[in-house]
């Protein structure tokens, strides 16, 4: 029984970590006042061109980095349609899913049905080894301490950095942030940069360790769970943990219960991630009150900086 919940909740950290890297850039992105709807293409392409870098070349860190690189490209010409030409951010957003999903599967051809060596577990001699908090607290592959130390440092600058009170007030009052001086597009094409890099290495976690091949489409979805897992979070780094660790172990609870045989329909055990997503946006959305206290007040709305 002692090993069935040891391996079940480091398997739902291992879900959990590409919604943490991906709703962790996507939370920044948002405190800058920027909407960007693109985080499940720039995912796809995070994940296939970081699967592209290590069967080349062998190296999983290259395949890391190039998955954010690829994350950073992507997120860079939303920023220029949105911040440069003013477009529309819901719909480039969208656009932007369209275009990693198409660019993903014909870059990924290729690829298909190649596997390369999973992203390896740390073992610290001792610590590991302890029983039952060992594996589970030090048991784990590099990527899932970076994004938990990444999403400590997020939190840390957001509430203790002049850089990241100047980056809410960028997000909460974009026309009084440049009165006073500060560079507001500058500002967030940093966050929307940061945001891709985040996606990108949330999409380049799920090719290189979650399941170390790739497959058309195999964020499946994740990139909508990352967002609205940045609203259930209420904007907050500290409950994103906590939402992705939800997710993560819905999404878990649905593969055992097909591997168990429960006789339900897998498209319909498929559904539940999706189904818990729909359930709580509606629980959040009758507290509107909350939403707007927490919310950046400008977000998803154009800048054009007046002389």
């Amino acid at each position: 029984m002692t090993e069935l919940i040891i391996a079940s909740i480091m398997t739902i950290m291992t879900a959990a970590t590409p919604l943490i890297f991906a709703a962790t850039g996507e939370l920044i992105c948002e405190k800058s006042g920027v909407l960007n709807l693109g985080v499940e293409g720039m995912m796809l392409i995070g994940a296939v061109f970081g699967f592209a870098a290590v069967t080349v070349t062998g190296a999983p860190m290259l395949g890391v980095f190039a998955g954010a690189l690829a994350g950073i490209f992507a997120s860079l010409i939303f920023g220029f349609l949105t911040l440069s030409l003013l477009s529309n951010q819901v719909a480039t957003g969208l656009a932007l899913t369209i275009f990693g999903t198409g660019l993903s599967a014909l870059f990924g051809l290729e690829y298909v049905g190649k596997t390369i060596e999973q992203i390896e577990s740390i073992h610290i001699p001792l610590l590991t080894d302890l029983p039952i908090v060992g594996r589970i607290l030090f048991g784990h592959d590099p990527l899932i301490y970076l994004a938990i130390a990444i999403l400590g440092l997020t939190a840390w600058f957001l509430r203790r950095t002049r850089a990241g009170m100047v980056l809410r007030a960028v997000g909460d009052s974009d026309y009084s942030a440049h009165a006073i001086g500060y560079p507001v597009i500058a500002i967030r094409y940093a966050a929307v940069a940061f945001g891709g890099a985040m996606a990108g290495l949330g999409g380049a976690y799920l090719s290189l360790a979650y399941t170390p091949l790739w497959a058309e489409n195999m964020s499946a979805g994740r990139g909508w769970i990352a967002l609205a897992l940045v609203v259930f979070a209420s904007w907050r780094p500290s409950r994103v943990l906590l939402g992705a660790m939800l997710f993560g172990g819905i999404t878990i609870l649905q593969l055992n219960a097909q591997a168990a045989g429960f006789g339900i329909p897998a498209s319909y055990m498929s559904m539940l991630p999706y189904i818990a997503t729909i359930v709580v946006l509606v629980l959040i959305s009758r507290d509107s009150t909350r939403i707007r206290l927490n919310a950046p007040a400008c977000l998803g709305r154009a800048f054009r900086a007046e002389r």
